[in-house]
């Protein structure tokens, strides 16, 4: 009975109270943190497996795998070793690790529910871009993140270079993810600037002729930013950020200049026989002010009372 109440008192254009709106709201937090829990619950068992696929790479290039004497003997004698400091820090670097792998594991879960609420206020063509750039968003922010995984063993290698000769370096394993991750994290969103250019185009703030005017302007930034980005000095890691941001510049530039010509073909044609025209609301300047010759004025107040007499009206 309760059910088929609520039913009948749901608004038709799907409008809520507010109450509503937040009691839809918690129910979506907590089934996002709840996804959120469950996955790092799992991740915590295999933690030492994802802490191996993030270092090994790094460990490959600049590990320690033979004696000093036979470090001596190779020209570049650079290595590393990957240590922990501390007592706690086993603990706590794996309730860390778990809870990054539940959050990065679990997005599909909260993103799915942060588009749930969202999504009943939104109008059909909005629904439509949104999720578009959802799909494109996701992919590009993991081909970041598999560019700064490839790139990093060879900014450890380098950046070990400038150690002293017959020196052996500790890596603290802390430390070291934390650096994984902001790498993955910056190449990750510096790979969504050219969904940004897209979504601004579409909106109508930013034309594809414009973008192209700034292609020089483009690549000075972009590669200015990857040489700030990429902690190392060598070019490979810098190009390995720079030259895909270029890329995937020009082809949102192509995007917009087709969304451009799409829309000019759209006004030129007209509205369809079943839409209505935009009305033109911008006021226009009406010209000089036509005289016009005043009328006889009405009698005035004193006038009319000399008319009349005793309080009635004179009539001759």
């Amino acid at each position: 009975m309760l059910k088929s109440a609520r039913k009948q008192e749901t608004d038709p254009e799907g409008r809520m109270p507010l109450v509503e709106h937040l009691r839809e709201l918690r129910n979506r937090l907590a089934k996002g943190l709840l996804g959120i829990v469950v996955v790092t619950i799992v991740a915590a068992f295999f933690y030492k497996e994802i802490i191996e696929f993030f270092t090994n790479p790094v460990l490959k290039s600049v590990g320690c795998a033979y004696s000093f004497a036979e470090l001596a003997k190779q020209e570049d004698g650079t290595c590393a070793r990957i240590v922990l400091n501390g007592l706690l820090t086993p603990f706590t670097l794996a309730l860390k690790v778990s809870l990054m792998a539940g959050v990065v594991l679990s997005s599909p879960i909260w993103l799915y529910q942060l588009w749930a609420f969202v999504a009943p206020g939104l109008h059909k063509q909005e629904k439509k871009y949104s999720l578009a750039f959802v799909g494109a968003g996701f992919p590009l922010f993991l081909a970041g993140g598999f560019f700064a995984y490839k790139t990093l063993p060879t900014m450890a290698r380098v950046l070990l270079e400038f150690s002293p000769a017959d020196l052996d370096n500790q890596l603290p394993l802390d430390e070291l993810l934390d650096l994984i991750t902001r790498m993955v994290v910056v190449f990750g969103l510096s790979f969504e600037l050219p969904l940004l250019l897209v979504m601004l185009n579409f909106g109508g703030v930013l034309t594809g002729k414009r973008m192209l005017g700034w292609w020089r302007g483009m690549i000075m930034g972009i590669t200015v930013f990857a040489a700030v980005a990429t902690p190392s000095t060598d070019p490979v890691s810098m190009l390995a950020l720079a030259g895909p941001i270029w890329v995937l510049y020009f082809v949102a530039t192509g995007i917009s200049l087709l969304n451009d010509r799409r829309k000019a073909r759209i006004v030129a044609a007209g509205p369809a026989d079943d839409e209505a025209s935009e009305l033109d609301l911008t006021p226009e300047d009406i010209g000089e002010i036509e005289p016009v010759s005043s009328g006889r004025s009405l009698p005035t107040q004193a006038s009319s009372d000399r008319d009349r007499v005793n309080g009635y009206d004179d009539i001759t």
